[in-house]
């Protein structure tokens, strides 16, 4: 499914890439700024599709190497909702758990992943990717 929607926005990319040229070659002051803005869409599309791209494989990379560790936070005992979230009360439990690791040794990376873990579980998602990024760092620091 990946595939196939990266192949529509290279699609897409190229249609307006395409239509970017069609406008720069009106001649107009207009169509050429309108033709650059066009061009310059793609472009920005394209590094934003690699970037998450990048992401998602470090993501799985990390997750795989704590399945294998035997460290992938345990979330199989705790009480979920009707939509299979966890409940509130012990997301924050859990996260509590993981803060307490992690403030212990914040340069571990699979403590910044654990925690990076914990707050996408307590619904915090911002500080989630954060947390992700600053594992994928040290994990990448480590090697």
């Amino acid at each position: 499914m990946i595939a196939g929607l990266v192949i529509a926005l290279i699609v897409y990319f190229g249609i307006l890439g395409w239509r970017g040229i069609s406008l720069i070659a009106t001649g107009t002051v207009a169509g050429i700024g309108l033709g650059i803005g066009v061009i310059v869409l793609p472009l920005i599309g394209a590094w934003m599709v690699y970037a998450t791209l990048r992401a998602g494989i470090e993501h799985q990379r990390l997750a795989a190497i704590m399945a294998e560790d035997g460290q992938e936070l345990d979330i199989s005992a705790l009480p979920t909702r009707a939509s299979g979230r966890v409940e509130r009360d012990a997301a924050d439990e859990l996260f509590a758990t993981c803060k307490a690791e992690w403030e212990a040794d914040p340069g571990n990376w699979r403590k910044t992943y654990r925690i990076a873990r914990a707050y996408d579980y307590a619904g915090d998602r911002s500080r989630a990717r954060e947390m992700m990024k600053r594992a994928v760092a040290q994990f990448h620091d480590e090697e």
